[in-house]
């Protein structure tokens, strides 16, 4: 191994390090002390309860781990937007599940919350997937209510999308395993079971305090709402249980008996690990984002057997478009190439760049593997669309439409991991979060933003000088450096794929040597939901 290689392993393991540390601290949530409070009342945890519920916790696929991470600091911080939500397996049944964490402001609902919860909806709509609720909230966070209350994709519109699964014969269970209060009460109501911890749990519109000030009556919570009341005497809830493992086990035994349902019959077979090893894509990923490699390296130690048939090798240089398997599962996959290659005019290419002739091999491609019912994968890795007039006099806007297009209005599943460079519209047709894919996630090396930092920088500090001179004020060679540094800095955080995982832009980050497992189980899911609709790109400009 050359020495660029053993520096590119050595930066990677570093940031897969810091990705690791990172998780360490999210997932203690609230903090050691507000989880022993947990113990102390005789709850599990939101973690401890996903882990008893699920067949393997190892095979939890965490998504939104890093929601709120940064934000809501003068609140004293929000780990995991308070709720955590993944895919795993519950008596062999692939189900969505969402558990709020009461150790992060006894589980109260920040904006990002709502944002975090209506993704794990999203993600059981898309997959026709089977969703659990393990409710434990005390409701909107008030001082936050304006950016949370009224607006469409705000608190709401969850019980909108409770009644909407309903009728897409989407199974909904909910156990109330804390407080679940005032509009959070619909939530498991409006789910097709709903089980309560007694005791521990309780729901209502509203608290004994607000009764009171309401309406006068004087009245404990437990009396108002406790799993008594409502089992055997408003009949609210379905049934009782003496603590959270017995309330789990109980929704366990509901998924044991579930039969089965239509699939959409995506191609598997036998999976088989790459022959050339995963652990090399730590060396060969170039930490340096303005590196070259050949993306081809990458993928070849991503799927089965290290096969890939490549689609117009020759035609197209700046995307690799190709077949092959992910544990088992065909794909068709569209990834940036890095390299700098020639066309087949003779011109030289960027790489990462998108040009004409790639968009127009990516429309076409995506086209057939929409044909062929094979899900897609999108490699990221993109600086953006080609620009200049030997560009636009070829085109360039009609063939990235094409691309668009076709990858926007696909009906098999797509999933995206950016690995790299997330730029301006090259993000857009590379399957980015606004394109629906089903999972995004992002590795540590990605960098998601408008333009990458220098350019950005550079344009910002411009605008900055002129606003300043406008106004009459000169600026000294040494103020405009100490601006521009400033403007990269705060630039470079946006870009970061922490910056993108805490609102939620990307799923997750994940270390490389996982994306196989990802994909995975993305298309396993996935396989969950039939494909109704066909595929029709409605007009292209050709």
């Amino acid at each position: 191994m050359d020495i660029e290689f053993n520096k590119n392993d050595d930066e990677m393991r570093q940031l897969i390090f810091q990705l690791e540390t990172k998780l360490k601290r999210v997932k203690l949530g609230g903090g050691e002390k507000k989880i022993a409070s947990q113990h102390k009342k005789g709850k599990l945890t939101a973690r401890e309860r996903i882990d008893y519920l699920i067949d393997d916790p190892k095979e939890f696929l965490e998504f939104g781990a890093f929601v709120g991470d940064g934000m809501y600091e003068e609140y004293g911080g929000c780990p995991s937007g308070g709720v955590i939500t993944g895919i795993g397996t519950v008596q062999g049944r692939t189900c969505v599940i969402a558990a709020n964490d009461a150790t992060v402001k006894a589980g109260a609902w920040f904006p990002i919350t709502a944002k975090k919860q209506m993704r794990a909806q999203e993600i059981a709509m898309e997959n026709r997937l089977p969703i659990i609720y393990l409710v434990d909230s005390a409701g909107v966070f008030l001082p936050m209510q304006d950016e949370i209350f009224p607006d469409k994709e705000h608190f709401g519109r969850q019980f909108r999308n409770n009644a909407k699964m309903t009728s897409m014969g989407i199974i909904q269970v909910a156990a109330i395993m804390g407080s679940c209060v005032a509009g959070g009460a619909y939530l498991p109501i409006m789910s097709d079971e709903a089980a309560i911890v007694d005791k521990t749990g309780s729901i209502f519109l509203a608290g004994s305090y607000l009764v009171k000030a309401a309406v006068g009556e004087t009245i404990d919570n437990e009396t108002l709402g406790g799993a008594t009341t409502h089992c055997e005497i408003s009949g609210v809830t379905d049934n009782k249980f003496p603590n959270d493992e017995a309330c789990l086990d109980y929704i366990k035994s509901i998924f044991d008996k579930v039969g089965a349902f239509e699939q959409a019959g995506f191609d598997r077979s036998d999976s088989k690990p790459p022959k050339l090893e995963t652990e090399e894509i730590l060396g060969l990923m170039p930490t340096d984002r303005v590196k070259p490699y050949d993306v081809r390296d990458i993928i070849k130690r991503l799927v089965d057997d290290s096969e890939f048939d490549e689609y117009k090798e020759k035609y197209g240089q700046t995307i690799v478009c190709g077949y092959a398997r992910i544990d088992g599962w065909a794909v068709g996959i569209v990834a940036n190439q890095r390299v700098v290659v020639k066309s087949k005019k003779g011109e030289m290419q960027m790489g990462g760049v998108i040009y004409s002739d790639s968009a127009d091999k990516s429309a076409r491609f995506i086209m057939n593997c929409n044909q062929r019912k094979i899900p897609l994968v999108f490699l990221q890795d993109v600086s953006g669309f080609m620009v200049g007039s030997r560009a636009e006099h070829g085109g360039i806007i009609k063939d990235g439409a094409k691309m668009v297009n076709a990858m926007a209005n696909s009906v098999v599943p797509k999933f995206t991991i950016i690995t790299g460079n997330s730029f301006g519209a090259g993000n857009y047709a590379m399957c980015g979060k606004a394109y629906d894919p089903r999972l995004i996630y992002a590795w540590p090396t990605a960098q998601i933003a408008v333009m990458s930092g220098a350019s950005a920088a550079k344009t910002l500090l411009q605008i900055k000088v002129s606003s300043l001179k406008a106004q009459g004020k000169e600026i000294t060679h040494e103020e405009e450096k100490e601006l521009l540094d400033e403007i990269t800095a705060r630039y470079n955080e946006q870009m970061s794929p922490y910056y993108a995982a805490s609102r939620l832009w990307v799923d997750g980050i994940i270390d490389p040597r996982e994306t196989r497992n990802v994909i995975s189980k993305g298309i396993l899911a996935a396989n969950q939901s039939p494909i109704t609709e066909k595929f029709n790109v409605g007009v292209i400009q050709t």
